[in-house]
C-alpha cells in the first residue's frame, strides 16, 4: 500500500454517526486529515448505533451537496448507502472506505464493488461480546429452561422441577475467529465442552476449545455435540455449510444457536426440526430473508428465540468502530496494512 501524499486528505462520513465521535476523528490529525460531515444529508438514526437509518429522500440541492461531498472523499466512514454500486464513479478519489459491519462479503459481491481498487476494511471483533453475550443468553434460556418457568409463571404454578443446566455440555462452534473465540471462552467458563470447527487444522488450540473439527467432518461429530453455535462468516464455502444432512445428523434434543448468517443453515429443515420436537431449541439472530416475513412459522414456535439481527448492537457499538477508524487512519499515514482489511479471496 502505497503512503498518501502530504495534501490534506479528506474523510467523508457517510451514514448517522454521533458528533462526539466525529469530533474524536477530527482531532485525531487535523493537519492530514479534513473531516466532512453533513448530518442533515444523512438518514435519521432510529436506535443507537443504527447505520441505516430510516429511508430518506434528498432534494434536488441536497442531492447536489452530497455528490459534491463524494467527489472530495479520498476516504469514507461507511459506504455511501444512497447510491454504493456506483461509489467508484461518484467518488472519483475514493481508496479507502471503513465499514461499520463485519459481514460486508456478499455486499460488496452483489454489488461488484469487490471488483474496484477501492480498499474496504471491517468492523469485525467489534461485535463478538455482545454477539457472545447473545449466545449464552440463547444456550442458557433452553438449557434452563427458561420457556417451562414462563408457563408456570403464568400458570400461577409452583413446582420444583429439574434441567440439564450448562456444565458438562458439550458444544461445536463452527468459526473460531474473533467471535467464535469470544463464545468459547464464555462457554468454557460455563464449565461446557467446547469443541471448534475452521477450514484449517493445526496450530494452538484457542482459548477455552478442546477438540478442532475440520468442516468437512461436521457429519461425523453433529450427533455428539449438545448444541450447535454458528459463527463463521458467509461465504462461497459456508453457504449452506449446515445443509439437510447435517441438521439430521444432530442429536435428538440438541440446541441451535446462529449468530452467523442466515444462508450458513438449511431453515426449512431446521424449521422442520424444530416443529417435531427433534431440535430442542434456536436462539436466532440471523434468517435467510430478511426481515423476517410475518407469515414464517418461526414467529410462532416456543422453543425460537427470534433477535431481528440485533444481537450485535450495544451502545457501545459506535465509538469500538471508531477506536478502529482512528487505529487505521494512522496506519493509512504510514503506508502499513490496514486492520480488519477485506480480503476479496477469502471473501470476509
Amino acid at each position: 500500500m502505497s503512503v498518501p501524499t502530504a495534501d490534506k486528505l479528506t474523510i467523508v462520513i457517510a451514514s448517522p454517526l454521533e458528533t462526539e465521535f466525529v469530533d474524536r476523528i477530527r482531532a485525531f490529525d487535523p493537519d492530514r486529515f479534513e473531516v466532512v460531515h453533513e448530518e442533515d444529508l444523512l438518514a435519521k438514526p432510529r436506535y443507537v448505533a443504527d447505520h441505516n437509518g430510516a429511508p430518506r429522500t434528498l432534494t434536488a440541492d441536497e442531492q447536489a451537496r452530497w455528490a459534491a461531498c463524494l467527489q472530495r472523499a479520498d476516504i469514507l466512514f461507511d459506504i455511501d448507502r444512497l447510491d454504493p454500486i456506483n461509489m467508484p464513479t461518484n467518488a472519483p478519489k475514493l481508496r479507502w472506505v471503513q465499514a461499520t459491519s463485519s459481514g460486508i462479503g456478499e455486499f460488496l459481491k452483489r454489488t461488484k464493488l469487490e471488483d474496484s481498487d477501492i480498499i474496504f476494511t471491517t468492523a469485525s471483533g467489534v461485535h463478538a461480546r455482545p454477539l457472545a453475550e447473545f449466545t449464552m443468553l440463547g444456550l442458557l434460556y433452553f438449557f434452563r429452561d427458561v420457556q417451562y418457568l414462563n408457563q408456570m409463571k403464568r400458570a400461577h404454578h409452583w413446582e420444583r422441577y429439574t434441567t440439564p443446566g450448562l456444565d458438562g455440555a458439550r458444544v461445536l462452534i463452527v468459526g473460531l475467529g474473533s467471535l467464535g473465540r469470544e463464545v468459547a471462552r464464555d462457554c468454557a467458563r460455563f464449565g461446557v465442552e467446547v469443541w471448534g470447527a475452521r477450514r484449517t487444522q493445526g496450530g494452538e488450540l484457542p482459548e477455552g476449545v478442546t477438540r478442532l473439527v475440520d468442516q468437512r467432518q461436521l457429519l461425523d461429530v453433529l450427533p455428539e455435540v449438545d448444541a450447535l453455535v454458528l459463527a463463521c462468516p458467509l461465504t462461497d464455502e459456508t453457504r449452506l455449510l449446515i445443509d439437510r444432512p447435517q441438521v439430521e445428523a444432530l442429536k435428538r434434543g440438541a440446541v441451535i444457536v446462529n449468530i452467523s448468517r442466515g444462508g450458513v443453515i438449511n431453515e426449512a429443515a431446521m424449521l422442520e426440526g424444530l416443529q417435531s420436537g427433534r431440535i430442542k431449541g434456536a436462539a436466532l439472530d440471523v434468517f435467510e430473508v430478511e426481515p423476517l416475513p410475518k407469515d414464517n412459522p418461526m414467529w410462532d414456535l416456543p422453543n425460537v428465540l427470534i433477535s431481528p439481527h440485533s444481537a450485535s448492537t450495544v451502545a457501545a457499538e459506535n465509538s469500538r468502530i471508531v477506536d478502529i477508524f482512528i487505529d487505521n487512519l494512522g496506519r493509512f499515514t504510514r503506508g502499513e496494512k490496514l486492520r480488519n482489511q477485506f480480503d476479496k479471496a477469502r471473501g470476509y
